[in-house]
């Protein structure tokens, strides 16, 4: 009888325990969060919510504690500024592992750490569970960290679908005494889908262009969303800088957020179940993509023989009069001459890429850059690419024919850059002949990445046989960081990183880098449209671990945290800027990247860019050279 009523006791007191708990956690939230009323009014919310399902909380966080976090975070934790082909961004390291700390951390830390265990207590991830549907959410696993983004920040379209996620979410902390204003950007940007049919018949979903739900930051307020492969496609928008003559009192427009995900339960947790994860990772959008990205993407190559009669070819080592002739209505005459050619022949054979400036002749370039200045191109027919978790520009392909036709004499200088020069027999022998290379089809493009807007993120080229590319900048605005005007041609080859300078650096630049090796590629069939990156290198911006983890020659994302003396594999960069050219023998899984447009940018960033088919070399045994 003793015993049951110790039993009694111990039962309890372990009930008080439980509640005290409870109590405990509930308190370090706003009043009232926990009653099943509010808990089924988010819960409709959600479920009503589009494009996709998603919540916005306000006021989560009892408010002191949140303060309290916040002074901490900007006393004791360091953040290192980070930037890639998806991002730009200053971060902190996991606080899912502040308990790693040693103890003279700890102390410095007891809001956070509370925020921490509060967030992914077992109340809480009810509550989330519950207004989500999303199902039981993981109380080992946790993963979070604190973005900060300063004006020239951002995060580009992704869907999050990495691993054992299952819902994302982002607390912010703003300065609580200056309200976040929707017109400084760093907004939650939310995309629709289309549902497509691929080759074989199976549906896919990609993002659209545009966003339809936009989501400003605000202090103490939570967003988040179930991650679904294909659909939870979402940016965070750019932090604007302060216009000249604007507002002063904006607190230096920094939003400082937690985000993180909650992920499915792991082994030896309630609602376990072996295989999901591996089911997950089948269903990515990523992986869904893997190797049919061709089938969606817009632009699409067009491959077209060079303009002009077979028998205009003439001699395989020069120039015919008539092809010279046609050539010096565009291009400067030196990079004509035979001592020229020959000079960059040579060039081009050690390195494999050149970088030209002034290309295009002066006289020319007076009425292309007044057609640019006065919004002659900017009329054209230009389409939008797609999908935005891969690239994002205007682009326009040449109209050119087989029949040897010039353009029209109405035609802009641009249209005739696009479809008479870059398409023709004679720009095709002059390529020729100052890389060396029997040149086949080709497929060219004109290009605006508008500011504010516009990227192409990185991915690797892979065909079997190199192919030449060529990209010829004719961005009339200046002050991209770099001399926007040159006195004479330049012939030579750069390999620098973009300016790492937070002012200067307003992306639009072009950056190509060493990519896998092609024995690599078979072990590795879970990459990100070519990205890879190194083992044990973390990503907790929102777009998380993007790629997985083994080592390759090179990636984005440390591109510029390299030092002067590392190998950071850039092969080179290519500011926007005026009347520069770039020619790369790109082989297989070589990356490039068109770095996203900045709203401080000093205009929109315009080119032509191509690339030719390339006929491979027969060694002295009469088979292809490997």
């Amino acid at each position: 009888m003793k015993r049951k009523v110790d039993d009694s006791a111990a039962h309890n007191d372990s009930s008080k325990k439980r509640l005290a708990t409870q109590d405990g956690i509930h308190a370090n939230f706003r009043n009232g969060l926990f009653e099943q009323d509010t808990v089924q009014g988010y819960a409709s919310e959600y479920a009503s919510s589009g494009p996709y399902k998603h919540a916005v909380v306000s006021d989560l966080i009892n408010d002191d504690l949140l303060r309290s976090v916040r002074s901490e975070i900007l006393d004791s934790i360091h953040f290192t500024p980070k930037e890639t082909d998806i991002y730009k961004i200053h971060q902190s390291g996991d606080l899912a592992n502040l308990d790693g700390l040693p103890a003279s951390a700890l102390e410095k830390l007891p809001s956070l750490l509370k925020l921490r265990d509060s967030m992914y207590s077992y109340e809480f991830r009810q509550w989330v569970s519950q207004v989500s549907g999303a199902g039981l959410l993981s109380g080992t696993k946790t993963d979070m960290a604190v973005n900060v983004y300063v004006p020239g920040c951002h995060l580009l379209c992704h869907d999050d679908v990495i691993g054992s996620r299952r819902v994302s979410y982002i607390l912010y902390l703003t300065d609580p005494e200056k309200p976040w204003k929707a017109e400084w950007g760093g907004a939650l940007r939310l995309y629709p889908t289309d549902e497509v049919a691929g080759e074989e018949g199976k549906m896919f979903k990609l993002p659209k262009t545009e966003w339809t739900k936009v989501i400003p930051p605000a202090w103490n307020q939570l967003s988040f969303f179930a991650v679904q492969p294909g659909e939870s496609f979402h940016d965070v928008e750019e932090v604007y800088h302060r216009v000249e003559g604007g507002e002063e009192d904006d607190g230096g427009r920094v939003r400082m957020a937690i985000s993180g995900w909650f992920h499915i339960p792991q082994e030896g947790e309630e609602g376990f179940a072996p295989g999901l994860e591996e089911s997950l990772a089948e269903r990515s959008s990523l992986q869904q993509l893997q190797g049919k990205a061709a089938q969606f993407d817009e632009p699409q190559y067009r491959w077209i023989s060079p303009t002009g009669r077979p028998e205009d070819d003439g001699p395989a080592d020069e120039l015919t009069e008539e092809q010279c002739q046609f050539l010096i209505r565009f291009m400067t005459p030196n990079y004509l001459t035979p001592d020229t050619v020959e000079e960059l022949n040579e060039l081009f054979t050690d390195e494999c890429v050149l970088q030209l400036t002034n290309v295009l002749s002066e006289k020319f370039c007076v009425s292309l850059k007044a057609s640019l200045e006065q919004g002659s191109a900017s009329a054209l027919p230009f389409s939008t690419s797609r999908p935005p978790h891969k690239h994002r520009y205007q682009y326009l392909h040449s109209a050119a024919n087989t029949s040897g036709a010039s353009a029209s004499d109405a035609a802009s200088p641009f249209q005739q850059v696009l479809d008479e020069l870059l398409p023709s027999t004679a720009f095709q022998k002059w390529l020729s002949l100052v890389t060396g290379l029997t040149l086949k089809k080709c497929s060219v493009l004109a290009r605006r990445f508008r500011r504010g807007l516009d990227y192409q993120l990185a991915q690797g080229y892979e065909g079997d046989e190199p192919q030449l590319e060529f990209t010829l900048s004719v961005t009339p605005t200046t002050g991209w960081g770099v001399d926007d005007e040159a006195d004479g041609e330049t012939i030579g080859n750069t390999a620098k990183k973009p300016n790492d300078s937070d002012e200067d650096n307003v992306g639009g630049y072009e950056l190509y880098m060493a990519g896998d090796d092609a024995d690599e590629d078979e072990d590795n069939n879970a990459s990100d449209d070519g990205v890879v990156i190194p083992p044990n290198a973390q990503s907790n911006t929102g777009a998380g671990q993007r790629r997985p983890a083994k080592q390759k020659k090179a990636d984005p994302a440390v591109y510029q945290a390299a030092g002067d003396d590392e190998d950071d594999g850039i092969l080179f960069s290519n500011a926007a800027g005026w009347n520069s050219m770039s020619l790369v023998l790109r082989d297989k899984g070589t990356l490039k990247f068109v770095k996203y447009v900045s709203e401080r940018a000093p205009g929109d960033r315009w080119d032509f860019t191509g690339c030719f088919e390339v006929e491979p070399e027969e060694d002295e045994d009469g088979d292809g050279e490997e």
